[in-house]
């Protein structure tokens, strides 16, 4: 088991690049995925009681319609989520349930109307970010064509330089493998990228690949109790990150 990360005072070398999380950190997660799920489940479900019970096996509360920590949905593949519901779909297979997995996405997340940035004016924010020098960068365990379709939808794909997904072949967090393909992209060092994320599983990538700061957002389902541990630094959303990278460019 991982230890937490110890905190810091602050980065040890300039901030060059930053690489986000998708949902729960640039998208409110109960909100967007929450409908992917209750979609999902109306393809999936044979039958009432299936569906209470596939809910819960994935973390998804259905009678207050809210992930809980540690659901699968939340820090899990497409993949993962397909192995536990196909449990419950046999005929399907694992491999038939993902695919419907993916199709669902698509169709939800092509729909700005079920899209809910963190952030008022997300790419106003970025925008910004990017005028400010940052290279910026995007690590989901979504697929890399889902999180590219729901960036366009949402009008702020191009301002990323980077999108890495579950199948992009860099590997899965905690591991290291997205930030450090990022960082190479870009030609910075690991050690001047921030890694802003709603998870656990977000913030280890930080100390796994040597970043300069783990910044977490109470944007998905976990609280501040759950980040503290792992977070060198716990924001409201990403709004207030502009804040905290000018507090520590002007040290």
């Amino acid at each position: 088991m991982a230890k937490p990360r110890r905190l810091k005072s602050g980065p040890k070398s300039p901030v060059r690049g930053i690489l986000f999380d998708k949902d729960g950190t640039l998208f409110d997660f109960q909100a967007t995925w929450g409908r992917w799920t209750e979609a999902t489940l109306d393809l999936l479900a044979p039958d009432r009681e299936t569906r209470a019970r596939m809910a819960r096996a994935a973390g998804y509360d259905p009678e207050r319609r809210r992930f809980v920590p540690g659901s699968p949905v939340v820090a899990g593949a497409p993949s993962e989520i397909a192995r536990i519901w196909a449990g419950f779909r046999p005929d399907l297979g694992a491999a038939g349930v993902e695919r419907i997995l993916d199709a669902t996405a698509l169709d939800v997340l092509t729909d700005p109307t079920m899209l809910f940035p963190a952030a008022a004016d997300l790419p106003g924010l970025l925008a910004d970010l990017r005028a400010s020098g940052y290279a910026l960068g995007v690590a989901t365990h979504d697929s890399e064509q889902g999180a590219r379709v729901q960036l366009a939808a949402a009008g702020v794909e191009d301002a990323f330089d980077f999108i890495a997904g579950y199948n992009s072949g860099h590997g899965l967090k905690p591991g290291p493998g997205m930030l450090l393909a990022f960082a190479e992209a870009m030609g910075i060092p690991p050690a001047s990228v921030v890694m802003v994320g709603d998870s656990r599983h977000d913030l280890e990538v930080a100390r796994s690949a040597g970043a300069a700061l783990a910044v977490g957002v109470l944007t998905g389902p976990a609280t501040r109790e759950d980040l503290a541990p792992w977070a060198d630094h716990i924001l409201p959303s990403i709004e207030h990150l502009p804040a905290l990278l000018a507090q520590w460019a002007g040290r």
